[in-house]
Protein backbone atom coordinates (compact mmCIF):
# COMPACT_ATOMS: atom_id res chain seq x y z
CA UNK A 1 0.00 0.00 0.00
CA UNK A 2 1.92 3.11 1.22
CA UNK A 3 5.37 3.77 2.63
CA UNK A 4 5.54 4.90 6.00
CA UNK A 5 8.23 6.00 8.16
CA UNK A 6 10.69 4.40 10.65
CA UNK A 7 9.05 2.23 13.64
CA UNK A 8 9.83 4.34 16.21
CA UNK A 9 11.04 1.05 18.40
CA UNK A 10 13.86 0.18 15.66
CA UNK A 11 14.44 2.55 13.56
CA UNK A 12 14.36 0.34 10.04
CA UNK A 13 12.40 1.83 6.94
CA UNK A 14 9.05 0.04 6.70
CA UNK A 15 6.55 0.01 4.19
CA UNK A 16 3.14 0.35 5.26
CA UNK A 17 1.51 -1.57 2.39
CA UNK A 18 3.81 -4.08 2.47
CA UNK A 19 3.23 -3.99 6.21
CA UNK A 20 -0.60 -4.07 4.51
CA UNK A 21 -21.09 -19.80 -9.95
CA UNK A 22 -32.62 -31.31 -18.82
CA UNK A 23 -35.34 -31.10 -16.63
CA UNK A 24 -37.60 -27.85 -15.69
CA UNK A 25 -38.06 -27.20 -12.11
CA UNK A 26 -39.18 -28.53 -9.47
CA UNK A 27 -40.83 -27.21 -6.10
CA UNK A 28 -41.15 -28.81 -2.96
CA UNK A 29 -43.02 -27.98 0.22
CA UNK A 30 -42.58 -24.11 -1.17
CA UNK A 31 -38.68 -24.47 -0.67
CA UNK A 32 -37.25 -23.85 -4.35
CA UNK A 33 -33.23 -25.12 -4.42
CA UNK A 34 -31.45 -23.98 -8.05
CA UNK A 35 -28.45 -26.06 -9.17
CA UNK A 36 -27.13 -24.53 -12.31
CA UNK A 37 -25.25 -26.95 -14.49
CA UNK A 38 -24.77 -24.28 -17.20
CA UNK A 39 -24.97 -20.94 -17.38
CA UNK A 40 -24.01 -18.95 -21.24
CA UNK A 41 -20.67 -17.54 -20.60
CA UNK A 42 -20.40 -13.81 -21.01
CA UNK A 43 -17.53 -12.24 -22.28
CA UNK A 44 -15.17 -10.69 -20.57
CA UNK A 45 -13.03 -7.84 -22.13
CA UNK A 46 -10.01 -7.54 -19.83
CA UNK A 47 -8.77 -4.17 -19.20
CA UNK A 48 -5.27 -2.88 -20.12
CA UNK A 49 -3.03 -2.39 -17.09
CA UNK A 50 -2.99 1.32 -16.58
CA UNK A 51 0.01 2.81 -18.70
CA UNK A 52 1.92 4.20 -16.21
CA UNK A 53 1.83 1.83 -13.63
CA UNK A 54 5.29 0.85 -13.82
CA UNK A 55 7.43 2.26 -11.11
CA UNK A 56 4.19 3.48 -8.96
CA UNK A 57 4.69 3.20 -5.33
CA UNK A 58 2.44 1.03 -3.58
CA UNK A 59 0.27 4.13 -2.47
CA UNK A 60 0.06 5.16 -5.80
CA UNK A 61 -0.76 1.74 -7.45
CA UNK A 62 -3.66 0.87 -4.99
CA UNK A 63 -4.88 4.52 -5.80
CA UNK A 64 -4.93 3.37 -9.23
CA UNK A 65 -6.37 0.25 -8.60
CA UNK A 66 -9.39 1.41 -7.09
CA UNK A 67 -11.82 1.33 -10.26
CA UNK A 68 -12.10 -2.17 -9.76
CA UNK A 69 -12.75 -2.44 -5.95
CA UNK A 70 -16.29 -3.54 -4.59
CA UNK A 71 -18.32 -0.89 -3.66
CA UNK A 72 -15.85 1.71 -5.19
CA UNK A 73 -19.41 3.67 -7.05
CA UNK A 74 -16.98 2.59 -10.31
CA UNK A 75 -18.07 -0.46 -12.76
CA UNK A 76 -15.44 -2.60 -13.36
CA UNK A 77 -13.36 -3.07 -16.69
CA UNK A 78 -15.91 -5.96 -18.22
CA UNK A 79 -18.29 -5.61 -20.25
CA UNK A 80 -21.89 -8.03 -20.58
CA UNK A 81 -23.54 -9.28 -23.35
CA UNK A 82 -25.62 -12.31 -24.25
CA UNK A 83 -25.35 -13.40 -20.60
CA UNK A 84 -28.25 -15.57 -19.32
CA UNK A 85 -29.30 -17.10 -16.06
CA UNK A 86 -31.66 -19.78 -15.30
CA UNK A 87 -34.76 -18.59 -13.34
CA UNK A 88 -35.08 -19.76 -9.52
CA UNK A 89 -37.13 -22.87 -10.50
CA UNK A 90 -34.96 -24.25 -13.02
CA UNK A 91 -32.32 -27.03 -12.70
CA UNK A 92 -30.33 -28.32 -15.36
CA UNK A 93 -28.69 -31.13 -14.31
CA UNK A 94 -26.10 -30.41 -11.56
CA UNK A 95 -25.76 -32.80 -9.07
CA UNK A 96 -28.64 -31.68 -6.03
CA UNK A 97 -27.24 -30.94 -2.41
CA UNK A 98 -27.08 -33.57 -0.33
CA UNK A 99 -25.53 -31.94 2.47
CA UNK A 100 -27.22 -30.46 5.21
CA UNK A 101 -26.99 -25.74 4.65
CA UNK A 102 -26.10 -25.98 8.78
CA UNK A 103 -23.69 -28.80 8.38
CA UNK A 104 -21.36 -29.40 11.80
CA UNK A 105 -18.06 -29.93 10.52
CA UNK A 106 -16.21 -30.62 13.76
CA UNK A 107 -15.34 -27.11 14.16
CA UNK A 108 -11.72 -26.11 15.96
CA UNK A 109 -9.84 -23.95 14.34
CA UNK A 110 -10.26 -23.56 10.55
CA UNK A 111 -8.50 -25.76 8.11
CA UNK A 112 -8.36 -27.58 5.12
CA UNK A 113 -10.20 -30.37 7.09
CA UNK A 114 -13.02 -27.90 7.84
CA UNK A 115 -13.26 -25.49 5.30
CA UNK A 116 -13.94 -25.36 1.50
CA UNK A 117 -15.52 -28.67 0.02
CA UNK A 118 -16.77 -31.17 2.05
CA UNK A 119 -15.17 -34.06 2.09
CA UNK A 120 -17.19 -37.31 -0.42
CA UNK A 121 -19.29 -34.25 -2.16
CA UNK A 122 -19.48 -35.44 -6.04
CA UNK A 123 -18.93 -32.18 -8.41
CA UNK A 124 -20.30 -31.36 -11.39
CA UNK A 125 -18.50 -29.50 -13.69
CA UNK A 126 -19.65 -26.18 -14.80
CA UNK A 127 -17.60 -25.03 -17.83
CA UNK A 128 -16.88 -21.34 -18.43
CA UNK A 129 -17.73 -18.00 -16.52
CA UNK A 130 -20.61 -18.07 -14.51
CA UNK A 131 -23.11 -14.65 -14.29
CA UNK A 132 -25.70 -15.56 -11.26
CA UNK A 133 -28.40 -12.32 -11.61
CA UNK A 134 -31.13 -14.26 -10.35
CA UNK A 135 -32.60 -13.16 -6.83
CA UNK A 136 -32.21 -16.69 -4.65
CA UNK A 137 -30.38 -18.77 -7.26
CA UNK A 138 -28.95 -21.08 -5.05
CA UNK A 139 -25.81 -23.18 -6.83
CA UNK A 140 -23.93 -26.11 -4.91
CA UNK A 141 -21.72 -29.11 -5.47
CA UNK A 142 -20.27 -27.62 -8.41
CA UNK A 143 -16.98 -27.28 -9.72
CA UNK A 144 -16.89 -24.02 -11.93
CA UNK A 145 -13.99 -23.50 -14.53
CA UNK A 146 -14.68 -19.68 -14.77
CA UNK A 147 -14.44 -16.68 -13.12
CA UNK A 148 -18.15 -15.85 -11.25
CA UNK A 149 -19.97 -12.99 -11.17
CA UNK A 150 -22.85 -12.22 -8.80
CA UNK A 151 -25.44 -9.46 -9.89
CA UNK A 152 -28.27 -10.65 -7.98
CA UNK A 153 -29.70 -10.36 -4.29
CA UNK A 154 -29.11 -13.45 -1.91
CA UNK A 155 -27.19 -15.53 -4.74
CA UNK A 156 -25.96 -18.72 -2.76
CA UNK A 157 -22.71 -20.54 -3.64
CA UNK A 158 -22.12 -23.73 -1.57
CA UNK A 159 -20.20 -26.65 -1.34
CA UNK A 160 -18.40 -26.28 -4.20
CA UNK A 161 -14.93 -25.12 -5.46
CA UNK A 162 -14.45 -22.08 -8.40
CA UNK A 163 -11.10 -21.95 -10.16
CA UNK A 164 -11.47 -18.81 -12.77
CA UNK A 165 -9.85 -19.18 -15.62
CA UNK A 166 -7.61 -17.93 -18.50
CA UNK A 167 -5.47 -14.78 -16.59
CA UNK A 168 -7.09 -11.71 -15.87
CA UNK A 169 -6.05 -8.89 -14.17
CA UNK A 170 -7.92 -6.48 -12.03
CA UNK A 171 -10.32 -8.51 -11.55
CA UNK A 172 -11.26 -11.65 -8.29
CA UNK A 173 -12.10 -14.91 -8.62
CA UNK A 174 -15.70 -14.16 -7.53
CA UNK A 175 -16.99 -11.00 -7.57
CA UNK A 176 -20.25 -10.20 -5.72
CA UNK A 177 -21.67 -6.85 -7.19
CA UNK A 178 -25.28 -8.02 -5.67
CA UNK A 179 -25.39 -10.06 -2.48
CA UNK A 180 -24.25 -13.43 -1.37
CA UNK A 181 -23.88 -16.06 0.91
CA UNK A 182 -20.67 -18.05 0.21
CA UNK A 183 -20.11 -20.80 2.27
CA UNK A 184 -17.85 -24.75 2.33
CA UNK A 185 -16.07 -22.59 -1.09
CA UNK A 186 -13.00 -23.09 -2.00
CA UNK A 187 -11.23 -20.61 -4.25
CA UNK A 188 -7.81 -22.05 -5.85
CA UNK A 189 -7.24 -19.70 -9.59
CA UNK A 190 -6.16 -21.94 -12.76
CA UNK A 191 -3.83 -18.97 -13.26
CA UNK A 192 -2.68 -17.00 -10.70
CA UNK A 193 -1.16 -13.89 -11.51
CA UNK A 194 -0.17 -10.46 -10.79
CA UNK A 195 -3.27 -8.68 -10.39
CA UNK A 196 -6.09 -11.32 -9.01
CA UNK A 197 -7.85 -11.34 -6.04
CA UNK A 198 -9.96 -14.04 -4.72
CA UNK A 199 -13.19 -12.69 -3.61
CA UNK A 200 -14.50 -8.78 -4.05
CA UNK A 201 -16.83 -8.59 -1.38
CA UNK A 202 -19.90 -6.87 -0.41
CA UNK A 203 -23.19 -7.33 1.64
CA UNK A 204 -21.66 -10.71 1.41
CA UNK A 205 -21.36 -13.38 4.44
CA UNK A 206 -18.24 -16.37 3.50
CA UNK A 207 -18.28 -19.13 6.00
CA UNK A 208 -15.63 -21.60 5.91
CA UNK A 209 -14.06 -20.45 2.85
CA UNK A 210 -10.58 -22.03 1.77
CA UNK A 211 -9.05 -19.14 -0.42
CA UNK A 212 -4.78 -19.42 -1.44
CA UNK A 213 -3.42 -18.71 -4.52
CA UNK A 214 -4.16 -15.18 -5.16
CA UNK A 215 -2.81 -11.86 -4.42
CA UNK A 216 -5.33 -10.60 -2.03
CA UNK A 217 -7.81 -12.77 -0.44
CA UNK A 218 -10.79 -10.80 -0.05
CA UNK A 219 -11.20 -7.45 -1.19
CA UNK A 220 -13.86 -6.44 1.40
CA UNK A 221 -16.93 -4.03 1.15
CA UNK A 222 -19.50 -2.35 2.96
CA UNK A 223 -21.25 -5.38 5.39
CA UNK A 224 -19.07 -8.11 4.81
CA UNK A 225 -18.38 -11.18 7.14
CA UNK A 226 -16.19 -13.82 7.23
CA UNK A 227 -16.33 -16.42 9.78
CA UNK A 228 -14.63 -19.73 10.52
CA UNK A 229 -12.82 -18.96 7.21
CA UNK A 230 -8.65 -20.41 6.55
CA UNK A 231 -7.09 -17.42 4.09
CA UNK A 232 -3.31 -18.82 3.66
CA UNK A 233 -0.63 -19.07 1.22
CA UNK A 234 -1.36 -16.13 -0.99
CA UNK A 235 0.74 -15.77 -4.47
CA UNK A 236 3.47 -13.15 -3.97
CA UNK A 237 5.42 -11.50 -7.24
CA UNK A 238 8.56 -10.21 -6.78
CA UNK A 239 8.56 -8.41 -10.31
CA UNK A 240 6.04 -7.82 -13.41
CA UNK A 241 3.99 -4.80 -13.61
CA UNK A 242 2.79 -3.51 -11.69
CA UNK A 243 5.56 -4.52 -9.81
CA UNK A 244 5.91 -6.28 -6.47
CA UNK A 245 2.60 -7.55 -5.05
CA UNK A 246 1.09 -6.32 -1.94
CA UNK A 247 -0.24 -9.07 -0.27
CA UNK A 248 -3.45 -9.42 2.16
CA UNK A 249 -5.37 -11.80 3.59
CA UNK A 250 -8.29 -9.80 4.08
CA UNK A 251 -8.39 -5.82 2.09
CA UNK A 252 -10.52 -3.19 3.14
CA UNK A 253 -10.22 0.52 2.06
CA UNK A 254 -12.88 3.27 3.08
CA UNK A 255 -15.75 0.91 3.75
CA UNK A 256 -17.87 -0.19 6.85
CA UNK A 257 -19.45 -2.85 9.09
CA UNK A 258 -16.92 -5.75 8.24
CA UNK A 259 -16.61 -8.54 10.83
CA UNK A 260 -13.56 -11.52 11.01
CA UNK A 261 -14.40 -13.95 13.22
CA UNK A 262 -12.61 -17.05 14.21
CA UNK A 263 -10.73 -17.09 11.27
CA UNK A 264 -6.94 -18.38 10.02
CA UNK A 265 -5.69 -15.64 8.14
CA UNK A 266 -1.85 -16.07 6.98
CA UNK A 267 -1.11 -14.24 3.49
CA UNK A 268 2.18 -15.51 3.80
CA UNK A 269 5.72 -14.57 4.66
CA UNK A 270 6.00 -12.16 1.76
CA UNK A 271 2.84 -10.32 2.42
CA UNK A 272 1.85 -6.67 3.76
CA UNK A 273 -0.61 -8.02 6.44
CA UNK A 274 -3.10 -10.42 7.69
CA UNK A 275 -5.87 -7.23 7.49
CA UNK A 276 -5.53 -3.89 5.59
CA UNK A 277 -7.43 -1.14 6.21
CA UNK A 278 -7.31 2.26 5.05
CA UNK A 279 -9.57 5.27 4.31
CA UNK A 280 -8.97 5.24 0.37
CA UNK A 281 -12.62 5.99 -0.89
CA UNK A 282 -14.08 6.78 2.06
CA UNK A 283 -14.39 6.64 5.91
CA UNK A 284 -14.08 3.29 7.00
CA UNK A 285 -15.25 1.75 10.58
CA UNK A 286 -17.67 -0.87 12.14
CA UNK A 287 -14.50 -3.01 12.26
CA UNK A 288 -14.45 -6.00 14.45
CA UNK A 289 -11.38 -8.42 14.63
CA UNK A 290 -12.09 -11.02 17.19
CA UNK A 291 -11.10 -14.99 18.11
CA UNK A 292 -8.94 -15.52 14.95
CA UNK A 293 -5.57 -16.70 14.41
CA UNK A 294 -3.42 -14.12 12.68
CA UNK A 295 0.08 -14.00 11.60
CA UNK A 296 2.38 -13.22 8.44
CA UNK A 297 3.06 -10.04 6.81
CA UNK A 298 5.23 -6.66 7.56
CA UNK A 299 2.59 -6.22 11.02
CA UNK A 300 0.07 -8.57 10.98
CA UNK A 301 -3.15 -6.15 11.23
CA UNK A 302 -2.64 -2.67 10.06
CA UNK A 303 -4.99 0.00 10.50
CA UNK A 304 -3.52 2.93 8.60
CA UNK A 305 -6.10 6.93 8.95
CA UNK A 306 -4.94 7.46 5.16
CA UNK A 307 -7.07 8.41 2.06
CA UNK A 308 -10.63 10.37 2.05
CA UNK A 309 -12.31 9.69 5.94
CA UNK A 310 -12.29 11.61 8.67
CA UNK A 311 -9.99 11.63 11.30
CA UNK A 312 -9.15 10.04 13.76
CA UNK A 313 -10.39 7.03 12.07
CA UNK A 314 -12.54 4.98 15.15
CA UNK A 315 -14.59 2.16 15.13
CA UNK A 316 -12.09 -0.81 15.21
CA UNK A 317 -12.50 -3.65 17.75
CA UNK A 318 -9.46 -5.92 18.07
CA UNK A 319 -10.57 -8.46 21.03
CA UNK A 320 -9.31 -11.99 21.53
CA UNK A 321 -7.00 -12.78 18.83
CA UNK A 322 -4.26 -15.33 18.79
CA UNK A 323 -1.01 -14.07 17.02
CA UNK A 324 1.58 -15.82 14.96
CA UNK A 325 5.23 -14.25 15.38
CA UNK A 326 6.00 -14.66 11.43
CA UNK A 327 5.34 -10.89 10.91
CA UNK A 328 8.91 -8.99 9.69
CA UNK A 329 9.21 -6.91 12.11
CA UNK A 330 7.35 -8.98 14.64
CA UNK A 331 4.47 -6.63 15.01
CA UNK A 332 1.00 -7.90 15.67
CA UNK A 333 -0.69 -4.50 15.43
CA UNK A 334 0.14 -1.29 13.59
CA UNK A 335 -2.07 1.45 13.71
CA UNK A 336 -1.43 5.21 12.59
CA UNK A 337 -0.90 8.43 14.39
CA UNK A 338 -5.19 9.25 13.53
CA UNK A 339 -6.17 5.68 14.31
CA UNK A 340 -7.92 4.75 17.51
CA UNK A 341 -8.77 1.52 18.93
CA UNK A 342 -12.32 1.23 20.17
CA UNK A 343 -11.46 -2.22 21.87
CA UNK A 344 -8.00 -3.82 22.36
CA UNK A 345 -8.21 -6.97 25.22
CA UNK A 346 -7.71 -10.27 25.05
CA UNK A 347 -5.16 -10.34 22.40
CA UNK A 348 -2.00 -13.23 23.23
CA UNK A 349 0.92 -14.76 21.52
CA UNK A 350 -0.25 -18.27 20.57
CA UNK A 351 2.25 -20.16 21.26
CA UNK A 352 2.89 -19.51 24.96
CA UNK A 353 -0.54 -17.36 25.96
CA UNK A 354 1.30 -14.06 27.15
CA UNK A 355 -0.29 -10.93 26.22
CA UNK A 356 1.14 -8.73 23.50
CA UNK A 357 2.66 -5.60 22.92
CA UNK A 358 0.57 -2.37 22.88
CA UNK A 359 0.28 -1.24 19.09
CA UNK A 360 3.36 0.28 16.86
CA UNK A 361 2.05 3.50 16.46
CA UNK A 362 3.45 6.08 13.33
CA UNK A 363 2.64 7.53 9.99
Amino acid sequence: MTTESDLPATGRRMDWRRFHWGPIGVAVAGVVTVTLAAIMVYPLTQPDRLASADGLTPEQRRSAERAGQPGSGASPSVSVSGSRSPSPSASAGATPSTVSRNVSRGGGKPSAANTGVIAGTALTVLAGDQTLSVDNAVVSNADIRGYVRITGKNVTIRNSIVRGGPARCAAAVIQVEGSAVIEDVEVAPASPNACLDGVWATATTLTRVNIHGTVDGVKAGNDVVIQDSWIHDLTYFGTGAPGATVNDAVDTRGKRRITLRHNVLYPGANANAAFQVTQEGGASGDVRVENNWLDGGSCVLNFAHRGGGPTPMTGIAVVNNRFGRNSKYVCPVLISTQTTLSANSGNVWDDTGAPIPAPDKHD
